[in-house]
């Protein structure tokens, strides 16, 4: 499917490489992408590295893409609709547009391309730079499923994907997995700390600390059972990992946890909000 379609990136920074990458790898042409970025830098890294079309602003050949990425940030995302507007109108208006940019609402993307249809909103996040990227999909309800089958593939080119309904379960997607890569890392530079006061060097610490987080993180995707019956396995009445969760326990981790993943949705809304009103 996606080796017969022409791509357009508007922006060209570390997520659209890491999704440009990914199509090419599934068998995407290097010719059949053409990426728009204002800086001279990125567009000579693109063009060495992956081999594709590049140019310094939207241009009427990018606008002829079938799939049209939007990887620019929210602040960015009215100005560069604005500007490719013409150009999409110019060569019919057919594309399917996908926007990456956090917070940016359905009714704003359509609102900003002249009332296009064919939108979609998708939040990816970094472990994308590792094939690994975990992307939140939605679209307006009449969306085909021709196009929603396109917006898939492009997301599993650099791991996987789920379709939500609606704007607000974005903003629910964004809390944990968008923003989710930070949290782990907190926890992983906590472990590191903890292991350096235990006794252990950085390099150990960081060792045991990354590849238990990717050898659980392996366990419970490869498990039909929960996540908290896995924990309690390894939790035993009186023993080490009872000590440890009693402490994260007493002191309201899991709480604090689902308190800032309701300040990340929250301030995902609030984005939407700011980006969307009318100038």
């Amino acid at each position: 499917m996606l080796s017969t379609l022409t791509f357009g990136f508007v922006g060209g920074g570390n997520l659209a490489t890491a999704l440009i990458g990914g199509l090419i790898a599934r068998g995407v042409p290097p010719g059949s992408v053409r990426v728009a970025d204002p800086f001279a830098q990125a567009r000579e890294r693109l063009q060495r590295d992956l081999g594709v079309q590049v140019c310094e602003a939207a241009d009427a050949a990018l606008a002829e893409a079938k799939v049209i990425v939007m990887a620019v940030k929210p602040q960015q995302f009215r100005e560069a609709a604005v500007q490719l507007l013409p150009r999409m109108q110019a060569a019919g208006g057919d594309s399917l547009v996908i926007s990456v940019a956090a917070g940016i609402r359905l009714q704003d993307m359509q609102r900003w391309l002249g009332g296009h249809a064919r939108v979609v909103r998708a939040m990816p996040n970094t472990p994308a730079l590792a094939g690994m990227g975990m992307t939140g999909m939605t679209a307006p309800a009449g969306l085909p499923e021709t196009d929603r089958a396109v917006a898939t593939a492009v997301a599993e080119a650099v791991g996987q994907c789920v379709w939500v309904e609606g704007d607000a379960r974005m903003d629910a997607v964004t809390a944990l997995s968008g923003s989710g890569p930070a949290y782990v890392f907190y926890m992983i530079e906590a472990m590191e700390k903890a292991g350096a006061q235990l006794g252990l060097t950085a390099e150990q610490g960081r060792q045991l600390a990354v590849q238990t987080f990717r050898g659980a993180a392996a366990l419970a995707a490869q498990s039909s059972e929960p996540v908290s019956v896995l924990r309690e396995r390894v939790t035993s009445k009186g023993g080490t990992t009872y000590a440890a969760l009693t402490v994260l326990e007493q002191q309201g981790v899991a709480d604090s946890f689902v308190q800032a993943m309701a300040a990340a949705a929250a301030r995902g809304t609030e984005m939407g909000e700011e980006f969307g009103r009318e100038s």
